[in-house]
Parts: structure tokens; sequence; C-alpha cells
């Protein structure tokens, strides 16, 4: 998991300066894919209309927070409460650094003369995509702590989180509201932080451990003896 939130602290960054010093390639490569993307939309209406209703319900920030603080919710009332208060944290982590970061570099959305979609507030990085890849690495990490044997559902539910982190990326690039480079900012942006949430929760568990519950002491040995003789 270090060397996990290392790569994508490092990857993160370097995409930051590329996208802040307007880096010519990228800008190229972004303008080409974003083309792409934004013809097949104006084509195909009912791919367009497709993506819009995930992206703007299923995939939406407020739909991953919003399964984030049920996360947080479940995890308080079963007593696991540094978790609970780590998922929390973490989440509202993301979203300043998020909003931080749009407000520094503060780059321009894709402007089309047939938009079919628009959006609020700076491009880089992507919300949707870092929401997503925070929510549903927070919850894969929490499922896999709290499951001890194997679990036939874990299968589907990473299949869901991974078709929800890529999925999320190409609405937005599809739908003409993002460059690609948001995109992949966003996920790696968000990465590096649940990692590295799970590598400060590992170091929390050692350095503060929680107290094992206290053994009930036996009965004494007088008690014992007239128990077993009314037995």
């Amino acid at each position: 998991m270090r060397s996990s939130a290392v790569v994508s602290g490092v990857l993160a960054g370097l995409c930051l300066l590329l996208v802040a010093g307007e880096w010519p390639p990228l800008l190229s490569l972004d303008r080409a894919v974003a083309e792409a993307f934004h013809r097949v939309a104006v084509d195909h209406p009912e791919v367009t209309a497709f993506a819009r209703v995930f992206s703007d319900w299923v995939w939406d920030p407020l739909t991953m927070r919003a399964l984030a603080a049920a996360t947080v919710l479940v995890l308080w009332w079963r007593g696991e409460r540094r978790r609970a208060v780590w998922v929390a944290v973490t989440t509202v982590v993301a979203l300043g650094v998020q909003h931080l970061l749009k407000a520094a570099v503060g780059r321009e959305r894709p402007v089309w003369p047939d938009p079919v979609d628009s959006a609020r507030f700076a491009a880089f990085p992507s919300g949707h995509a870092m929401a997503a890849t925070v929510t549903c690495g927070l919850l894969l990490w929490v499922l896999a702590l709290s499951r001890r044997e194997p679990w036939r559902g874990w299968g589907t539910v990473a299949w869901l989180c991974a078709v929800s982190v890529l999925g999320v990326g190409w609405t937005r690039v599809h739908l003409g509201v993002h460059w690609p480079s948001d995109v992949v900012g966003g996920w790696l942006l968000g990465w590096c932080l649940v990692a590295s949430a799970v590598l400060a929760y590992r170091w929390s568990e050692r350095r503060f451990p929680r107290p094992l519950p206290r053994a009930v002491p036996p009965p004494p040995a007088s008690r014992r003896s007239r128990m077993g003789e009314k037995e």
C-alpha cells in the first residue's frame, strides 16, 4: 500500500504540473481525444442521454458522498468508531483538496459550438472521478476489514466499484465537460488519498491499539463448590 500511495502521488503531482504548466503535447492529446468523444456524443444522442443519467445521478459526487455517509453510519452503529471517523475525515479531506486544486489551477473546461451538457467550477481535477475513486476505494477497504472469511459477494462489489470509477470518467469526457487529463488527475489524486488514509489507519492501530475487552473473573472457589453441590 505504501508503494501504491507513493506512485499514485508522484503521478498525480506530475499530471498537476503538466496541466498547470500547459504542456503542449498534453494539451494537443486532450484536444484530440475530447473532440473525438464529442463527435460521438453529438452523433449518438441516445448514448449521450444514457451518459447524462449515470453522470448526473448514479455516479454524481453527491451520490458518492451519500454512500460514504451511509458507510460511516453503519460503522458507527456497529461500534467501529475509528473506521467511521477515518472514512468521514478522508471524504472531507478529498473534497477540500479537490476544491483547492480547482481554484489554484483554474483550468477552463472544453467549449463547444454544440454542447450536449454543462458544468460549473474549474476543470482540473474532475470532481466526479475523484469522488468515485475515494468512495469506492474506502468502501472496498472497509469491506476487506469487516469480512474475515471468503465472501461470494466480494467479486460483485469490486466489479461494480471498478465500473463506477472507469464509467464516470468516460461520461465526463463523453459529455464534453472535462479534458481526459482532468479525469486521470482525479483518479490518481483520489487513489493517493485512499492509500494514504489506509496507511495512516494502520499506523494509528499500531500506535494507539484498542483496549481488549476485560475478561470476566471466575467465581471464588467456595462458590464453585456450592454450585457443584447443587448440580
